[in-house]
């Protein structure tokens, strides 16, 4: 054999052998994706007489309004339509030329409720989610100062990037971003991500995000002693932080596309991770509801791409009255509180208090917690059954429960 046919085989011996562990992951991604398939596949429906309606939606989207990104609005609505989302919280950065909060998707598009918000940064660290937004003062202000003027006039207030915030507690907030999409995705080493997504570019690309999801550990360990503190209470809030700006693209002179290649389109960015709210039944859905039950912490947090978690609920009974997510309930003397938690198919479940777990129960659609000391109760649902690639992420984030 020809000396150049050798160094061309050894050559791609060396190309395939190197591709091996994609290929590898890619499998283990496919084994994943039918897992996924077949949870979802043996959901239980939820009981006749639930007495709220849930919604689920995103919370934390950008356009190019405010920079730092190149989607459209009408890219946004037409993903949010796609993904079948009951609502998207708009959180535009602001620009020194116009109030992007008020420029932004605001009321129904095509059957999905949008509401504008800011994203403002401040002079001490972390950021600032205000709901309806505003124009921000030319200082930038304090994270404190900017969450009591928007608390003060009935918007919502969120405690962005809570890794970056100095002093959690010296602010009055209504919730904090618990998790955050672009934090976690901070870890990726993009060669290797360059590679699998050559491998699974033409099956499910968006299932790559379990080789990099993580718990947010540091996150939730602030919030939890934040809440532990008794002096305030704020709620979890998962931000998907959508630009749709990675990716690569070219146009003509005249702006049109003549390639678009994007990693995080909407669609993709949309079906990583879903706020879930509860209304009564009989309360529709529109900004003043939907403002209500994240401001009451009447919601939770799933990472719908590993399955379908609608149907979740998580209660509390002390023998008088029942309470959910968000709301308070007393400790009878010398009792417990039976605290219940309902998944739509079989999980590990963890019950926490004040951010330390208390109890688990193993594979069971519901799983109950005698409470017989106060505190801030809160679950973590997992799902086992999915294989070593989702060990000790959690699907489900519930919001607090305080026993008093």
């Amino acid at each position: 054999m020809k000396r150049w046919k050798k160094i061309a085989l050894a050559l791609l011996a060396l190309l395939l052998l190197s591709q091996a562990p994609f290929a590898c992951r890619r499998y283990r991604l496919g084994r994943l994706g039918a897992a996924v398939d077949a949870l979802n596949r043996a959901r239980a429906a939820a009981p006749a007489d639930e007495p709220f309606a849930e919604y689920a939606g995103v919370f934390h989207v950008h356009s190019s309004l405010g920079g730092h990104s190149t989607g459209k609005l009408d890219e946004i609505v037409s993903a949010a339509g796609d993904q079948r989302l009951a609502f998207v919280v708009m959180t535009e950065h602001p620009s020194p030329h116009i109030d992007t909060s008020a420029a932004t998707l605001r009321g129904v598009h095509d059957g999905v409720l949008f509401l504008g918000g800011s994203e403002l940064v401040a002079s001490d660290g972390g950021r600032l989610f205000v709901v309806p937004g505003f124009v921000p003062p030319p200082q930038k202000p304090a994270l404190s100062d900017l969450a009591t003027r928007a608390r003060s006039e009935g918007r919502l207030a969120v405690a962005g990037y809570p890794e970056e915030v100095r002093d959690l507690g010296a602010g009055v907030y209504d919730g904090v971003e618990v998790y955050n999409v672009y934090t976690n995705a901070k870890r990726i080493n993009y060669v290797t991500l360059f590679f699998d997504g050559l491998w699974s570019y033409w099956g499910r690309p968006e299932l790559l995000f379990a080789r990099f999801y993580e718990r947010p550990h540091e996150s939730l360990r602030r919030w939890d002693e934040l809440n532990a503190a008794g002096a305030r209470r704020a709620y979890a809030f998962a931000g998907n932080d959508a630009h749709a700006n990675v990716g690569l693209s070219f146009q003509d002179q005249a702006g049109g596309k003549l390639f678009d290649l994007k990693l995080d389109p909407y669609e993709r960015s949309f079906r990583l991770v879903r706020t879930h709210v509860l209304l009564p039944r009989d309360t529709p859905l529109d900004e003043s509801s939907l403002l209500a039950a994240l401001r009451s912490g009447r919601s939770f947090l799933a990472f719908d791409l590993f399955g379908d978690p609608t149907g979740f609920r998580f209660t509390a009974d002390n023998g008088r009255d029942v309470r959910t997510m968000g709301e308070e309930v007393q400790l009878p003397a010398g009792g417990a509180v039976r605290l219940a938690a309902r998944a739509p198919v079989k999980c590990r479940t963890v019950f926490f208090r004040d951010g330390r777990a208390a109890a688990e129960v193993k594979d069971s659609a519901s799983a109950e917690f005698n409470a017989d000391r106060k505190g801030v109760y809160r679950v973590e649902v997992y799902l086992e059954q999915l294989g070593s690639l989702l060990d000790g992420k959690p699907w489900i984030i519930s919001n607090p429960i305080f026993v008093r």
